[in-house]
């Protein structure tokens, strides 16, 4: 789901700057030294699930791990998307240098509401609610990824709408994938780490 240099509108681009700016601000502040391998390694496992594409009809799609990343991070979430995306415009041209703030956006506020939300029926002891709980962040995250980027896109033109739809549509099946995939990664980490989900506030 990333938005290339060029596409969106002047006021768009800014307006997202000064969110993912502000976002990451405060993402800054709750990494503590100890934490910042655990922050480090999930931008790397974003960085690699997002260069993973799948054809899908016109679009291609990928996995995101957004809701993951959240869940495990909470603000902390936001530098950790906005150093994958960067080196993935840098390295791969995706997305692109002036899109960064709004692609930063796009997949970081999902996480923080993910984490947000479903943060400690997650951490459940219950073992059917952690597992649910887990689903549906992954799952949420990126539909409301998905969302974003339609939103977007459709506040640059009303030309946009189309393409907006079929992003929307094409992450359907993501989202079932990065559900299943949330909900396996947490219960794995209850079992081998459980203090890794309270690492970061």
């Amino acid at each position: 789901m990333h938005i290339s240099e060029g596409v969106l509108a002047a006021p768009v681009l800014v307006a997202g700057g000064a969110v993912a700016l502000a976002g990451t601000s405060l993402g800054l502040k709750r990494i503590e030294f100890d934490t910042i391998p655990q922050v480090a390694v999930l931008s790397a496992s974003f960085f690699v699930a997002s260069l993973i594409h799948v054809p899908l009809g016109p679009s291609s799609v990928h996995l995101l791990l957004n809701g993951l990343v959240g869940l495990l991070l909470g603000w902390a979430a936001f530098p950790a998307i906005l150093v994958a995306l960067l080196l993935q415009a840098v390295l791969f041209q995706f997305g692109g240098l002036t899109s960064l703030g709004v692609n930063t956006c796009v997949m970081a506020i999902p996480a923080v509401a993910a984490y947000a939300i479903f943060a400690s029926p997650a951490r459940s002891k219950t073992p059917w609610i952690s597992f649910l709980a887990s689903f549906l962040c992954g799952a949420s995250a990126v539909f409301l990824g998905a969302i974003l980027v339609a939103l977007a896109l459709v506040s640059t033109g009303e030309e946009f709408l189309s393409a907006a739809k079929l992003i929307v549509l094409a992450h359907l099946p993501v989202m079932a994938i990065e559900g299943m995939v949330t909900a396996i990664c947490i219960r794995f980490l209850k079992k081998v780490k459980p203090e890794i989900l309270g690492a970061v506030p």
